[in-house]
C-alpha cells in the first residue's frame, strides 16, 4: 500500500484591490489639532491646582499676611501710642515679609520638584517646546501668587484702617492704597516668579529654597555686623537694596533715608527676573532633562 503525500505547500495569495477601487484612508477619531502657549498654560494650570503644596504653602501665606497685619494692627490700637498723621497700611509690612517666604516656596517647586520626581521628562514629551514650558509655568505662577497677594492685602489693609482710624490715624490716599496692594503684590508675584526661575536654574528645590531665603535675609544681616567705617558704603548699599527694605517701600517705611523709593523696588525687581529668566531659558534650552 502507498503511503499518502502531504500536500505540497502552495505560495500566499496576493491580495490586490479591485479594479477601479482605492485603498481607504484611515480617520483617527482622535482630532488633531495645533498646539500653542494656551495648551501648555491649561496644562500648567491643573498641575498648579491639583496638588497639596499649593494649598499649604499659599494658605499658610494667606494666614501670616491676615493674622500678622489684624494682630500688630490690634496691638497698635491697644497701646497709648500716638497714632496722629501715621500710615495704618503700614502695620502690613509684617504680615508681608514673613508671608513672602511661602510664595517663594511655591515659585521654587512649580519646577524644581518636577526634576526631584522625574515628571519633567513628560512635561518635555508632551510640550517637546522647552521655552514655551516654561513661559507657561511663569504665567500661571504669576498670576496665582499675584491674585491672592492681592485679595490678602486688600483684606489686611481694609481692616488695619478700619481698626485704626477711631485712634488718630489718617487716612491713606488713593496713591498709598494703590502701593500697599497692587503694588506690593506685583512685586511679591515677582519674587516669586525669580524663585521659579531659581528652581529651573537649580533643578533642586532644597538648594533653591535656600538661595533665595539667603537673597532674603543674608544682605540685610551682613549690614547689621558691618562695624568698620571703610565698609560705610558697602552697609549703606545693603540696607538699601535689601529686599525687607524695597518691601517696606511700598508702606512708604524704608529703613533709610536714601536708595529705592516710590515704584522703583518693581522696576528692580522686574530687571534682575527678566535677565534671570533669561538665563534659565538658555540653559534650558542646552541641558538634558
Amino acid at each position: 500500500m502507498s503511503t499518502p503525500q502531504p500536500p505540497m505547500p502552495q505560495a500566499a495569495p496576493t491580495w490586490q484591490p479591485a479594479a477601479g477601487s482605492a485603498y481607504p484612508a484611515y480617520t483617527s477619531p482622535i482630532p488633531v489639532v495645533r498646539t500653542h502657549l494656551g495648551h501648555a498654560v491649561a496644562s500648567e494650570w491643573t498641575k498648579i491646582r491639583s496638588v497639596r503644596s499649593t494649598m499649604w504653602t499659599l494658605g499658610v501665606f494667606v494666614l501670616l499676611v491676615i493674622g500678622v497685619g489684624l494682630a500688630a494692627a490690634a496691638l497698635v490700637a491697644n497701646s497709648s501710642s500716638d497714632l496722629s498723621g501715621q500710615n495704618p497700611l503700614a502695620l502690613g509690612f509684617f504680615g508681608l515679609l514673613l508671608g513672602s517666604m511661602c510664595v517663594m516656596t511655591l515659585g521654587v517647586l512649580t519646577t524644581a520638584s518636577e526634576y526631584g520626581t522625574g515628571m519633567i521628562r513628560t512635561t518635555m514629551t508632551a510640550c517637546p517646546s522647552r521655552g514655551r514650558v516654561l513661559a507657561a509655568k511663569s504665567i500661571v505662577f504669576f498670576l496665582v501668587a499675584f491674585v491672592v497677594t492681592l485679595v490678602a492685602t486688600s483684606l489686611v489693609a481694609f481692616a488695619q484702617v478700619a481698626i485704626l482710624s477711631g485712634h488718630g490715624a489718617k487716612h491713606p490716599s488713593a496713591g498709598e492704597w494703590l502701593k500697599a496692594t497692587v503694588g506690593v503684590s506685583l512685586y511679591i508675584a515677582l519674587l516669586g516668579l525669580l524663585s521659579l526661575v531659581v528652581g529651573s536654574i537649580v533643578r533642586h528645590s532644597a538648594g533653591a529654597i535656600t538661595i533665595m531665603i539667603g537673597a532674603v535675609l543674608a544682605p540685610l544681616v551682613v549690614a547689621l555686623f558691618m562695624f568698620s567705617q571703610s565698609l560705610a558704603g558697602v552697609r549703606k548699599a545693603l540696607f538699601e537694596y535689601s529686599i525687607p527694605n524695597q518691601l517696606s517701600v511700598f508702606y512708604a517705611n524704608s529703613l533709610t533715608s536714601s536708595g529705592p523709593s516710590g515704584w522703583d523696588p518693581l522696576w528692580i525687581a522686574l530687571v534682575v527676573t527678566a535677565a534671570a529668566f533669561a538665563g534659565a531659558y538658555l540653559l534650558l534650552e542646552q541641558r538634558d532633562v
